[in-house]
């Protein structure tokens, strides 16, 4: 229940913000698209940074500790409660304003909210879906992977900070780069 209502309001959140920015910032149309695109990007880096840093980093602290249940019981459980990540996005679009034009701080914030829903959609459907397509099974294999190899893969919408940061999963087997029958029989878990 908390993470599907939790899926519907961060898009909803990321849905109003985007449309509010997007109709306040009628002056130049051809920066919105490259605001709300910086916005995604900053998330990417984020949700890796979030992944290895403070859910697999040594503090042991709450947010490791809630991700460890996730390593455990992977489509059971929520670590965050649904109406967390609105209220902070929210807030982070107030803190843009004070420093950006209104319409640039809803279009940066709107781009964040929207990666972050489609990290959440991503990461439900990579632990709850069997796909059928060879590239969307590569693509869910990559994050399976992270949860036999937690020091590896911690990008689960896009695998760009793994490579740039060089933590992507490579075997041995393969000269260091995954063969697409490891990424298609890759156990969820």
């Amino acid at each position: 229940m908390n993470s599907r209502v939790g899926l519907a309001l961060d898009t909803a959140v990321a849905c109003a913000l985007l449309y509010v920015g997007i109709w306040r910032h009628d002056d130049y149309p051809i920066t919105a698209p490259l605001i709300i695109l910086s916005g995604l990007l900053l998330f990417s880096f984020i949700e890796y940074g979030f992944h290895r840093w403070l859910f697999h980093g040594s503090a042991q602290g709450i947010l490791e500790q809630g991700h460890r249940r996730h390593h455990q019981n992977p489509v059971g459980y929520d670590s965050l409660p649904f109406f967390l990540p609105p209220l902070g996005i929210l807030g982070l679009a107030a803190l843009f304003a004070t420093i950006l034009p209104a319409a640039f701080a809803l279009l940066l914030a709107g781009g964040l909210a929207a990666g972050y829903a489609l990290y959440g959609l991503s990461h439900y459907a990579i632990h709850g879906v069997r796909f059928s397509s060879p590239p969307a099974r590569r693509w869910a294999a990559n994050h399976h992977i992270h949860h036999h190899h937690p020091d590896k893969n911690f990008g689960v919408t896009t695998p760009l900070w793994d490579i740039v940061l060089k933590t992507r999963y490579g075997s041995k087997k393969a000269g260091g780069k995954r063969s697409d029958r490891e990424m298609t029989h890759t156990s969820i878990g």
